[in-house]
């Protein structure tokens, strides 16, 4: 399973549709190494391409990008195929583990300055702003919830991965007209939930 990621790959390697993928993916859930070798190959340069983007660090990002190609060995037999493709399924969990290695190490950073600079805060201020923090995040993650499954992983590649519409496309296997209409409608859908006015 320690295979090198192929990052000089612009996207998925090789060819491959939505059935493909998943009957790999199945046979990844009963343990075929082969079939996990296969699914790495097409892949690694999409889970990389995403991870980079929003890590920025090349070397944190290719640690990154082999936790994600781990977490797809270990949790193959969760991917339902009627929930989504194996790339978008992929592209998921890619960007959940960059923003999380990004929030990992803001938060080191920010324990940093937070102890540098302690006697400036009061301990109402330091609570007061982190309820204000997990209150805004968790209504964040219950308005992404009230999205569709392709406007929930359209969006979250934009906006949270910083791809283009086309690289969205690309990456969920849907063409550009639907994956468009469907994060604007998600954008609009989020905005009324959170509330934001313009």
């Amino acid at each position: 399973m320690n295979r090198p990621l192929p990052f000089a790959g612009t996207g998925p390697a090789g060819g491959g549709d939505h059935t493909d993928l998943a009957e790999v993916m199945r046979q990844v859930a009963h343990g075929d190494q082969q079939a996990f070798a296969t699914l790495y190959d097409a892949l690694a340069p999409l889970v990389f391409g995403i991870v980079v983007r929003v890590v920025r660090d090349r070397a944190q990002s290719e640690e990154v990008a082999q936790e994600v190609m781990i977490d797809l060995w270990r949790q193959a037999a969760r991917y339902r195929p009627g929930a989504g493709s194996v790339t978008g399924w992929a592209a998921t969990i890619a960007h959940r583990r960059a923003v999380d290695r990004v929030r990992s190490a803001q938060a080191a950073a920010d324990r940093e300055q937070a102890q540098a600079a302690r006697e400036h805060h009061t301990a109402f201020d330091e609570v007061a702003e982190e309820a204000e923090t997990r209150l805004e995040s968790e209504q964040a993650r219950r308005c992404l919830r009230g999205l569709t499954e392709l406007q929930r992983q359209a969006v979250t590649l934009a906006y949270y991965g910083g791809l283009t519409y086309r690289e969205v496309a690309e990456a969920l296997r849907t063409p550009l007209p639907t994956v468009k209409t469907r994060m604007r409608d998600g954008l609009i859908r989020l905005r009324d939930c959170m509330g934001v006015t313009t």
